[in-house]
């Protein structure tokens, strides 16, 4: 399924890009210029990019797509934490010879990037419909348990959710092949399919809930926050300002460098549905 770039040619799946394993991770790296990492969220593979990657390359950047760790096709960690995430992510640039990057976050990317750009830097971060963990957890009333209630299913080993979920990951996963683009639908469909992928992706939510909430509030104690510009970016028919109102106000305590916001006319999966609208504030902020 092909699209048009704001420039007017048409777009393939990843035209330009190789793919590769490295560290055990599955990425794509494409362009030239300042370096951009993209980092899906849940239940997504890095596929999920395959609009707005080549906008960005048409933009004058290179652009490093993996899949997340324990996701698609990239290894786990012991504890999906997103430590743990994050320092396979950097490995991962190291090795590929990446000095200065920014690094953009969707979804459960967004903590992921927060937590890279802590604990080894970055010369600016994205966060996509996303906050601190811990931040959502201590603002979590009855409209947050009645919409994310899977953070909480996701985090108890009684009745493990990816037991359940591996019974038929096509009725608890269930997206539009046309909304994603076939190419990108057939990748995550071999991914939901995959029973270890699902028992990675339930066991990162519960890292969230007993070890990335601790790291956050630890960072927050100890002054560790954000020093380089930060942009966050959140669709306005998500439930992010439903919620919690100005996201900027969230984020604004833990970002001692410049923050600026941005509202993207989409749905949650924004990459897929406003890849032009997000390609252009990407590039405005990046430039």
């Amino acid at each position: 399924m092909g699209g048009v770039s704001a420039g007017g040619r048409a777009l393939t799946f990843f035209e330009g890009f190789e793919l590769s394993l490295v560290d055990g991770m599955r990425v794509r790296v494409g362009g030239s210029g300042p370096v951009v990492v993209l980092l899906h969220g849940h239940p997504r593979t890095h596929t999920t990019w395959w609009r707005v990657a080549p906008l960005l390359v048409d933009a004058g950047f290179t652009v490093v797509c993996p899949d997340i760790p324990g996701y698609g096709e990239s290894r786990r960690t012991p504890g999906q934490s997103k430590r743990e995430m994050a320092g396979a992510v950097a490995s991962l640039l190291a090795t590929l010879a990446v000095g200065e990057f920014a690094v953009v976050g969707h979804d459960r990317g967004s903590p992921l990037a927060h937590r890279l750009v802590v604990d080894h830097g970055a010369r600016a971060l994205v966060v996509m419909d996303g906050i601190p963990i811990v931040e959502h957890l201590e603002r979590c009333d009855e409209r947050f348990a009645a919409s994310w209630w899977h953070w909480f299913f996701f985090a108890q080993t009684a009745k493990p959710a990816e037991d359940i979920i591996n019974r038929d990951p096509l009725a608890w996963y269930r997206v539009e092949e046309s909304a994603m683009g076939a190419e990108n639908h057939a990748d995550w469909l071999r991914a939901v399919q995959n029973p270890d992928v699902v028992r990675a992706m339930v066991q990162e939510y519960r890292a969230g809930l007993r070890i990335d909430r601790f790291d956050e509030a630890a960072d927050r104690a100890a002054g560790r926050f954000v020093q380089c510009p930060v942009l966050c970016a959140w669709s306005i028919h998500d439930d992010l300002e439903e919620l919690y109102g100005d996201p900027l106000e969230v984020w604004r305590p833990w970002v001692e460098g410049p923050l600026s916001g941005v509202r993207i006319d989409s749905g949650h999966h924004m990459a897929e549905e406003a890849p032009e609208e997000l390609t252009r504030a990407l590039t405005a902020f990046l430039s």
